[in-house]
């Protein structure tokens, strides 16, 4: 089964402090790394290095970064013929500083990847509709996301939204035929307008998502573990107790490993349960893509 993500592209620009910088403060960072990075991007490497057939549909920069992002992909062995080059305009880009703990504080301008609008997603409709799975992130343009759901409906096709970063004006009657609902639990918090700090809070504001039509609402809860929420009940998967370096990306690594092992499997608690073990694994190594492992170094 092929994957077509579609989304963004960044270039992330990481420091690695002990502490962050207070206001006016200066300090020095103890080392420095850069290397691709955006949701979309990041899920559709961390797909592709376990091995799955990915199609990735986003916008890169007419510029050094934009050519070294297509780049990565085509290393990555994923289709890059829908990675178009906004003419004109930067390559997204993510300032990223990671303290000590591995918790980090991200600031990102999104650059090209705003021109990835509806009308050029119409453009590789044809090839997403060969696809057997459709995978969506928010740091596309919304109006894009629902061109893709509709996509998904048109050609039978199921959808996984990822809602990160969170956006407040998502519409959720326009993503209720989405076969996947994955937020965190600030996200699920922000899109419900209820308190999501215990389980019993993640399940309450989970429900009302499935009130509303969303089928599979699965709740990454960090070092708690995710949650599956379905009309039948829900089922709790829980984390593997890591030394965490740097946690930047984790999250979309859980949703690639996701993604590939239910596209061979159809299996959504096993795909819950290996995606948690290589995002625990991804969070010990510095980085973002580079410390996603390959199907060889994590096995099948």
């Amino acid at each position: 089964m092929k994957i077509a993500v579609i989304g963004s592209t960044m270039m992330d620009v990481v420091s690695y402090t002990d502490t962050v910088p207070a206001a006016g403060e200066t300090r020095e960072a103890r080392d420095f790394h850069m290397a691709g990075g955006g949701k979309g991007a990041n899920q559709a490497v961390a797909a592709a290095k376990l091995g799955a057939e990915v199609l990735f549909v986003t916008a890169v920069g007419d510029d050094v970064f934009g050519e070294t992002c297509r780049k990565n992909y085509e290393a990555c062995g994923i289709d890059t013929r829908y990675v178009m080059t906004a003419k004109g305009k930067p390559n997204g880009v993510a300032t990223i500083l990671v303290e000590e703990s591995g918790q980090n504080r991200i600031l990102i301008c999104k650059g090209a990847n705003d021109a990835l609008t509806p009308e050029r997603l119409r453009e590789a409709e044809p090839v997403i509709a060969e696809c057997g799975l459709i995978v969506l992130q928010l740091e596309i343009p919304l109006e894009t996301v629902y061109e893709a759901i509709e996509q998904g409906k048109r050609h039978d096709i199921p959808v996984l939204l990822n809602p990160a970063p969170a956006q407040p004006g998502l519409e959720v009657d326009r993503i209720v035929s989405c076969e996947f609902f994955v937020p965190n639990e600030t996200e699920l918090a922000l899109l419900t307008g209820l308190e999501t700090d215990t389980e019993e809070g993640v399940l309450q504001a989970a429900n009302t998502l499935l009130e509303k039509g969303i089928k599979n609402v699965i709740v990454t809860m960090g070092s708690r573990g995710s949650l599956w929420v379905t009309k039948d009940g829900a089922k709790q998967v829980s984390a593997e107790k890591v030394k965490a370096v740097d946690t930047t990306g984790a999250g979309d690594s859980y949703i690639g490993c996701f993604v590939e092992t239910w596209s061979r499997t159809g299996d959504i608690l096993a795909s819950m349960q290996r995606a948690s073990r290589y995002a625990a694994d991804a969070v010990t190594r510095p980085g973002t893509q580079d410390s996603y492992a390959t199907r060889e170094m994590f096995g099948v």
